[in-house]
C-alpha cells in the first residue's frame, strides 16, 4: 500500500488563473478542506470526501463533486510541487470544462 504523503499537510495552490487556495488534507488522506484565499470566489471553502490514487511515487491523483455540483480532478506532483486541474461546472449555456495549472507550497 502507498503512503499518501499529502495525508495531514496544508498547501497554499496557485493557480495559473490567479486563484490561491489554502488546500488541508485529512491525517488519512480522505477529506480535504479548501479556502479560496484570492480569486472571484474567495472566502468560499468547503470540507470534501477525496477518491484518491498514487500513480508513481509522489504523484497523486484526486477527484471529488463539491456541493455545487462542481466536479474536480488535480495530478498533485510533490517531486515538483506542482498540481495540473480539470474541472467542469454548470453554465446557462451548458457544462464547460477547464484544464489548469499551478504550483504548490506548504502553507
Amino acid at each position: 500500500m502507498s503512503t499518501l504523503t499529502y495525508a495531514g499537510r496544508t498547501y497554499l495552490f496557485r493557480v495559473d488563473n490567479g486563484v490561491v487556495f489554502r488546500n488541508t488534507y485529512s491525517a488519512d488522506g480522505t477529506s480535504l478542506h479548501y479556502e479560496t484565499l484570492a480569486g472571484p470566489t474567495a472566502g468560499a471553502r468547503e470540507t470534501v470526501t477525496l477518491h484518491a490514487a498514487e500513480s508513481a511515487p509522489g504523484i497523486f491523483v484526486l477527484g471529488w463533486v463539491e456541493q455545487s455540483g462542481m466536479t474536480i480532478t488535480h495530478v498533485m506532483n510533490l517531486n515538483t510541487d506542482t498540481i495540473h486541474a480539470f474541472w467542469t461546472y454548470e453554465t446557462a449555456s451548458g457544462r464547460v470544462g477547464e484544464l489548469h495549472t499551478g504550483t504548490i507550497e506548504p502553507a
